[in-house]
């Protein structure tokens, strides 16, 4: 039998023990499918994607359901870096090869979309999730410094975005005092925030269009067809249209998705409340990435906590110390934090594609998918579930857009992503190591 991502590393139908669980505003649990129902509209997965797709579709007017194996933001959207970035994940010029430039042009027009969508979100519901503007990103050595700042000077040219600036090695580090980094970028456009306060948020404001939310309730097996039917262990669901919003955690339920979708790990920290010692982690209020290929990525916290998301694991189960996972890379960056009290530590399951870009598609007429965010879904997963709900009322330009990027399947099948998986990230940890 495979691992059931849904239940391999969490207590169900319970957030991990991470510090957005313990700040966030609590949502009382809704209640799990009873007996047979029938929407316009049926969603599974309760993150970025399940939601704002079930909120836009209940304020066009469907009828929507919505179905949660565990309880809304309790995947990946709940504890993420916080981090809503610019463009998509892949590079603008990297997309210009692959797709043309007229298509590329259509992918950052989209991806700036995504973070109107969030803020305009946020504001429009009133969301307390503490969304603050600024993501730098930092280099390690003078190459990666040459290729950012060369992306800085075509994104400011090509595409007139002028919110972003190259940071020499001085300005970077009155940003960032890390001696491990060189110099970089800093992107005022962009933004953090406290992701499962933003999910929840999506959820109350989804419940209060209409939108009937089952948490608890698993999908066990779906029938397609003119219309399509959902099983859980306590009801089903016949619907005209069929979101499957499942990112990480799809197991099973199609295999076209589970073929070019695969789930990784990864782990965040939060370190006690650095007080006057926060100046030595981050001068300014922004968010931080940096160019390892396994990422670091970080922020301080409302209370002054320093977020530390970092560290990789080779298989599908957390390790049993996430704290000291993540304390590696972090006193790498931060020596001066080698002794500092971790109070939370907690892991979480994403999803990636081969080209690191999201995969939208259409299963069948009545069937949308969109997951594999690989790192960028703040922005790019609630941007989906807007265009899977417009594609349902007949506008499909932006999900068309989204859908023609080249998805490959993973080589070998489900049975050999995660050993090639491991493979791949010894090579590049290895090749970070070395400076290579």
């Amino acid at each position: 039998m495979a691992l059931n991502l849904l239940y391999s590393n969490d207590r169900k139908g319970t957030y991990p023990n991470s510090w957005y669980a313990a700040t966030a505003t609590p949502l009382a649990p809704f209640a799990p499918l009873q007996g047979e129902a029938r929407a316009d509209v049926c969603i599974v997965g309760g993150g970025y994607t399940g939601l704002s797709a079930a909120l836009h579709l209940a304020e066009a007017g469907r009828s929507v359901i919505l179905l949660e194996a565990n309880r809304v933001g309790f995947g990946a959207s709940g504890r993420n870096g916080g981090q809503l970035g610019s463009g998509q994940r892949m590079e603008q010029d990297g997309l210009e090869s692959l797709m043309g430039e007229s298509e590329a042009a259509k992918l950052w027009s989209l991806a700036e979309d995504a973070k109107d969508l969030v803020k305009s979100l946020i504001a429009r519901h009133g969301i307390d999730c503490h969304l603050k503007p600024g993501i730098a990103h930092a280099c390690f050595s003078k190459s990666d410094v040459s290729h950012e700042h060369r992306y800085v000077e075509h994104l400011q040219t090509r595409y007139g975005y002028g919110d972003i600036t190259a940071l020499d090695a001085a300005a970077l580090q009155a940003i960032c005092p890390s001696p491990a980094y060189v110099g970089g970028s800093l992107d005022m456009g962009a933004g953090h925030l406290h992701p499962l306060n933003y999910a929840l948020g999506l959820a109350r404001a989804a419940a209060a269009a209409g939108v009937q939310i089952c948490e608890g309730s698993e999908v066990l097996d779906i029938e397609t067809g003119a219309q399509v039917r959902l099983r859980t262990d306590t009801g089903s669901v016949t619907a005209d249209h069929l979101i499957l919003a499942c990112n990480g955690y799809l197991g099973g339920l199609n295999r076209q998705v589970a073929a070019r979708v695969m789930p990784i790990n990864n782990f965040i920290a939060a370190t006690e409340p650095l007080g006057e010692e926060a100046a030595q982690v981050l001068a300014r209020d922004v968010a931080v990435a940096d160019s390892k290929f396994v990422v670091n990525y970080f922020r301080l916290s409302h209370d002054g906590r320093l977020l530390f998301g970092g560290g990789e694991s080779y298989g599908y189960r957390f390790p049993s110390d996430i704290a000291a996972t993540v304390r590696k890379p972090m006193t790498e960056i931060f020596p001066h934090l080698s002794d500092v009290k971790i109070d939370y530590a907690w892991g979480g399951t994403l999803a990636i594609t081969m080209k690191r870009m999201p995969y939208l598609t259409r299963l069948a007429p009545n069937i949308l998918s969109a997951s594999g965010y690989s790192g960028h879904g703040v922005g790019t997963a609630t941007h989906a579930g807007q265009l899977m709900a417009l594609a349902i009322a007949g506008d499909g330009d932006g999900f068309d857009t989204m859908a023609r990027v080249p998805a490959p399947a993973f080589p070998g099948g489900a049975a050999m992503r995660s050993p090639l998986l491991a493979l791949a990230m010894t090579w590049y940890a290895l090749r970070d190591r070395l400076g290579i």
